[in-house]
């Protein structure tokens, strides 16, 4: 027991010292969904790193892809970012077609928002909580908030434009709500601007 409350005390120490408070503004920051849950097939380029989360060898920079721009700061929960600020990454994920994150800090706690899309195939998740229809799209979820490895997050997919729509939210703060609400919010915005 002693020992258990000796490692809780060092990992409240340790998360507590390498936070930095940045309240409202996007942070380019190592990804917060460090192994992707989603099916990993369909590569575009099979010379990509193995580790397409890898900040270091992601490409960050260039134009917002077309799906990617159907999303904008104002339709997440977070404060204090204007509509036509661009997503923190943009394209780090070779294994698709399009993907693109959304990360910031409110009161010392990462949050963020990340979507990827594959032209052609739907997206899967290999075990799921539930399923939501949401204006004739089946969206399926998996809720990890109460996991204790990863933090508080909710993992979704959608059939989108001919291909797949991977969503991820991850929201430890407890301020905007359950995280796979968030999600599902999220996927309305993006069905009612599929086809704009």
């Amino acid at each position: 027991m002693r020992r258990l409350v000796l490692l809780l005390a060092v990992l409240v120490l340790a998360s507590g010292c390498a936070r930095t408070s940045v309240e409202g503004s996007p942070v380019a920051q190592a990804p917060l969904d460090a192994t992707s849950p989603f099916d990993q097939e369909g590569s575009a380029d099979p010379s990509a790193s193995a580790d397409p989360e890898d900040p270091d060898t992601a490409p960050v920079d260039g134009e917002v892809s077309p799906i990617c721009a159907k999303l904008k700061w104002t339709d997440l929960p977070y404060p204090g970012t204007k509509a036509e600020t661009p997503p923190t990454q943009i394209n780090y994920d070779s294994t698709f077609d399009e993907s693109c994150r959304w990360t910031t800090k409110i009161d010392d706690v990462e949050v963020g928002v990340s979507l990827r899309y594959r032209e052609g195939k739907q997206i899967t998740i290999e075990r799921t909580t539930g399923e939501w229809d949401v204006k004739d799209h089946k969206v399926t979820y998996l809720d990890r908030s109460g996991e204790e490895e990863v933090e508080p997050s909710c993992v979704l997919v959608v059939p989108y434009e001919g291909g797949g729509l991977g969503i991820i939210v991850i929201d430890s703060s407890g301020k905007f709500g359950g995280v796979c609400d968030q999600g599902r919010k999220i996927a309305e915005v993006m069905i009612d601007r599929e086809t704009a």
